[in-house]
């Protein structure tokens, strides 16, 4: 029997990738309603992950309210789940 590990995050964002978040919400919202969303060049000009990485990358503020759509987007699902 394998001991439980008791270092569990509780936070949602743990392990996950800024590119992985990136991919998920361009996947479900698309890059137009993103560059809605959050207004930013890197959604709304010539987008790509890549652009949007290294623009996130230098400017907390942005990635910040990345990774807050991020965990609405995650809420949002869990709730029309049940």
């Amino acid at each position: 029997m394998q001991p439980i590990p008791t270092n569990l995050s509780k936070d949602p964002l743990h392990g996950m990738t800024l590119e992985a978040i990136v991919t998920a919400l361009v996947d479900h919202f698309g890059w137009a309603e993103l560059g809605q969303r959050i207004a930013i060049k890197c959604f709304r000009i010539d987008p790509s992950v890549s652009s949007s990485l290294k623009f996130l990358r230098k400017t907390p503020w942005a990635r910040a309210k990345v990774e807050s759509l991020y965990l609405f987007m995650r809420r949002e699902q869990a709730r029309a789940a049940r």
